[in-house]
């Protein structure tokens, strides 16, 4: 901060503490998201982004050796909705949602938790996007692309 017109300035803006004190916390309400899983669609879909990839991949698709790591969609599932879906690990899958469908290559992990599968949207073929929902947050509007309900069948 500059604390007057001859102050030459300081290379951090807060040290310690801020300038009124500590910081000050606002709770927020829970607003839960606007489609969770029921009967038809069981499971819910997170949607994101691996490390090798970027956006729709249209750039980091033409490179061999990112495609060598990451060649393909793959929806992440849990050992134990594996186990339910009689999955072992080379299976490709459906997931749908009452918006579209998608299909690809299951990766039995437990980097995801019982009741909850990931998909990346990378790939155009099984775009994750494909499956979301149009709702917007109330206050930032911004989409809820991170939560909604899905089924997944073996293929």
């Amino acid at each position: 901060p500059v604390k007057d017109e001859n102050h030459p300035g300081t290379p951090i803006l807060h040290v310690g503490k801020f300038a009124r004190g500590l910081g000050k916390f606002h709770p927020i309400e829970f607003v839960p998201p606007e489609e969770l899983p029921d009967e038809d669609y069981p499971m819910i879909l997170s949607t994101g982004r691996v490390l090798y990839h970027w956006h729709g991949g249209q750039m980091t698709r033409r490179s061999k050796g990112l495609l060598e790591i990451y060649p393909q969609a793959l929806i992440e599932v849990n050992e134990d909705d594996a186990a339910k879906l009689g999955l072992n690990g080379n299976n490709r899958v459906r997931v749908s949602s009452r918006r579209g469908a998608i299909e690809a290559e299951a990766l039995v992990t437990d980097r995801v938790p019982p009741g909850m599968v990931y998909a990346n949207f990378h790939f155009p073929e099984a775009s994750a996007n494909e499956l979301t929902i149009a709702a917007l947050d109330p206050v930032a509007k911004i989409p809820e692309y991170k939560v909604c309900a899905v089924k997944v069948e073996t293929v």
